[in-house]
C-alpha cells in the first residue's frame, strides 16, 4: 500500500450548508479516528454547523475562528496553520482552512492569493494536509480559479481532480505583487535613516494615539522592523508615510531595496513574519525602484 504524500493542499469548493458539512465532516472525522491532530480554522458559523454534525467527536478537534486569526492573510501560515503543525511535530496533521470568505475586501485579496500560493513552498517535505474551502456560490468566479492554480488538488462534488491550472508558486506570488492604491494627500511624510530610527518611533508612537496602548506598541514594533531592513538591506535609508482610514492607522515603508521574502521557519520570527504577526493587513510591492510595505493596524 502507497504511503501518502509528505504534506497535500487540496481546495474544496462547496456550494451549500449540505455541501460544506458533507465535504468536511467525514475528513475531520477520518483524522480524529486516525489518531491525527486535526485543526479546524473557518468562520463562527461555520464552527457550530460542523460542531453539530460531529457530535462528540468535535472534542477532539481545535476550532480557531479565521474571521479572527486570519483576519490578516499573512499571519494564517505562521500563526495558526505552522503553529499547530509545530504542536505535534513528530505527527501527520490534518487542517481545514477557509482564507478566503465572502466579504473580504479587494485591498486584502491579493494578500490572500499569495498566502496560498506560499502553503505549497512553505510546508513542502512536512507530513499533513490541508484541505481549504471555498464557497463557490457566492465567491467570484475569478477566486474559484485562482485556487485552481494554488491547489495542486480541486475536489467539487463527487470530483477530486489533480488541477489543470496549478502554478508554480513563485510565478503566483508575482502576478499578485501589485502596486498599491496611492496615499492620501494628507498623509504625513518623513525620510529616516539609521541616525534617525528612535525619533521615528516617537513619531509613530505620537500618530497613533487613538489605538490602544499595546496596539500603538505593535504599531511601532512593526514600523521599526521595516525601517531596519531599509537601512540594513537597501540603501540605508527609507521614507514613513502615516495616514488614517477611520479608526486604523496605516504605516507604509518604502526603499530602493528589492524587500525581503517570507520566511516560516520559526513560528515567532523575524523581519516580515512578526510584522505580519503584529498587524491586522499586510500589503507589499516591489518593483525595478525598489520596494514599499504597507501596514494597517486599527481598533
Amino acid at each position: 500500500m502507497n504511503s501518502p504524500a509528505p504534506f497535500a493542499h487540496e481546495a474544496l469548493f462547496y456550494r451549500d450548508e449540505d455541501d460544506f458539512l458533507t465535504g468536511t465532516t467525514k475528513f475531520v472525522a477520518d483524522g480524529v479516528s486516525a489518531g491525527e491532530p486535526v485543526l479546524v480554522a473557518v468562520p463562527e458559523a461555520s464552527i457550530a454547523l460542523l460542531r453539530g454534525r460531529l457530535g462528540g467527536q468535535a472534542d477532539q478537534v481545535h476550532f480557531i475562528d479565521m474571521t479572527e486569526a486570519g483576519r490578516n492573510p499573512g499571519r494564517i501560515i505562521p500563526g495558526v496553520l505552522m503553529a499547530f503543525s509545530a504542536s505535534a511535530p513528530q505527527l501527520r496533521v490534518r487542517m481545514v482552512g477557509e482564507p478566503v470568505w465572502p466579504g473580504r475586501s479587494e485591498l486584502e485579496y491579493p494578500a490572500c492569493v499569495q498566502h496560498e500560493a506560499l502553503i505549497n513552498t512553505a510546508f513542502e517535505g512536512r507530513k499533513g494536509t490541508l484541505l481549504c474551502l471555498y464557497d463557490a456560490e457566492s465567491l467570484p468566479d475569478h477566486v474559484l480559479k485562482d485556487a485552481q492554480r494554488t491547489h495542486p488538488v480541486v475536489i467539487d462534488g463527487t470530483k477530486r481532480v489533480a488541477s489543470e491550472w496549478y502554478t508554480d508558486p513563485a510565478g503566483l506570488v508575482d502576478v499578485y505583487n501589485v502596486p498599491l492604491p496611492p496615499p492620501p494627500s494628507s498623509a504625513e511624510e518623513h525620510n529616516f535613516s539609521v541616525g534617525t530610527l528612535a525619533h521615528m518611533r516617537k513619531i509613530v508612537t505620537a500618530y497613533a494615539n487613538w489605538l490602544r496602548r499595546e496596539q500603538i506598541e505593535d504599531l511601532v514594533l512593526a514600523v521599526n522592523e521595516l525601517a531596519t531592513n531599509s537601512i540594513l538591506h537597501a540603501s540605508g535609508r527609507g521614507v514613513l508615510r502615516m495616514w488614517r482610514e477611520g479608526d486604523t492607522a496605516v504605516c507604509e515603508v518604502s526603499d530602493s531595496g528589492s524587500g525581503f521574502p517570507p520566511s516560516f521557519t520559526g513560528l515567532s520570527g523575524f523581519g516580515i513574519v512578526m510584522v505580519n504577526l503584529l498587524c491586522d493587513l499586510v500589503r507589499t510591492h516591489t518593483s525595478h525602484t525598489g520596494t514599499t510595505v504597507r501596514v494597517y493596524l486599527g481598533r
